[in-house]
């Protein structure tokens, strides 16, 4: 039996403008981005809440690719939106504006059918919403590789949480910024032994154009990012990582050392096509065929 993942998180509507263009009230959110790139290598649900204006056509799309969307609560109101604005380099983004509508009554149901998978992914939500899942998908006696990511708004607020948390991961995603903020520490490797005194087992770092790096125990693995000529929207860019690596540890079956390496270079390499287009965009017209060979490509490239 295929394992599925499951995922958590934000389906939103975006308005984007970076110096290559804009584009108004296209589909996005952690959810999404995070279950189209985890659909490359194993099956996904997602588990989330919507407005009565979201594009219905959007939903059967992403499960004509092999995502479950029953999780996906349907709310009277209008879906979460985000409208924001990114400068030359790409690497910050300005919220000019955030309507929060029906994601702020968002309280995840776990439809019966998740409950005995073994991979979950808790995207950016609070915390608080983010133990309630777990600890119930861990209950179920099944879940055996759950991940989660954060922000900066959690982490200033809701600090003591976040380690009640992280001490149940198996992974944590987080940037260069979050973690330092997070512990104190401005050296990324002291922080990261900090995270894993926690209980976590695997740390990624997340560090933009730059690259990844991984890190359990005694071990570290520090990655480029893939290198591109037409980077046009980083949004969602993390989430594809996410969704990527957590898919790819899924279709697998295993969690060791070797694989944890491949699934962050297929994160990478998914989040690399994200970029090259507006919101979801090249994420749902990329095909299987282009991905193996820019993982090829990109081995090549780092291979010593």
């Amino acid at each position: 039996m295929t394992n599925r993942v499951v995922i958590v998180g934000s389906v939103a509507k975006d308005s984007i403008e970076t110096p290559f263009g804009r584009v108004a009230n296209t589909v996005g959110g952690s959810c999404v981005y995070s279950s189209i790139a985890a659909s490359f290598f194993a099956p996904a649900a997602v588990i989330g809440v919507v407005g009565e204006d979201f594009p219905k056509a959007f939903l059967k799309k992403m499960s004509a690719r092999g995502i479950d969307v029953k999780g996906i609560k349907i709310a009277e109101g209008k879906t979460f939106f985000w409208r924001g604005k990114y400068s030359s380099d790409l690497n910050t983004a300005e919220t000019l504006e955030t309507q929060l509508n029906v994601f702020g009554n968002f309280s995840p149901e776990i439809p019966a059918e998740y409950l005995p998978e073994k991979y979950l992914f808790l995207a950016n939500i609070d915390p608080e919403l983010q133990i309630k899942v777990l600890e119930k998908m861990k209950t179920s006696g099944k879940c055996r590789f759950a991940a989660g990511d954060t922000m900066n708004f959690w982490i200033g607020g809701k600090k003591k949480k976040l380690e009640k948390l992280f001490s149940h991961l198996e992974a944590l995603l987080i940037n260069e910024a979050e973690i330092r903020q997070f512990t104190g520490e401005h050296n990324i490797i002291k922080a990261v032994k900090r995270i894993l005194a926690l209980g976590v087992k695997v740390v990624v770092v997340k560090k933009g154009e730059y690259g990844a790096a991984c890190f359990m125990k005694n071990r570290m693995f520090f990655l480029p990012a893939y290198p591109l000529r037409n980077a046009v929207d980083p949004t969602g860019a993390g989430d594809s990582f996410a969704g990527a690596f957590m898919g790819f540890l899924a279709g697998n079956g295993e969690t060791n050392w070797d694989n944890i390496k491949k699934a962050a270079v297929y994160g990478a390499v998914v989040s690399s096509f994200t970029v090259s287009g507006f919101g979801v965009s090249r994420l749902m017209t990329l095909t299987k065929k282009e991905l193996a060979k820019r993982y090829a490509d990109f081995v090549n490239l780092i291979r010593i």
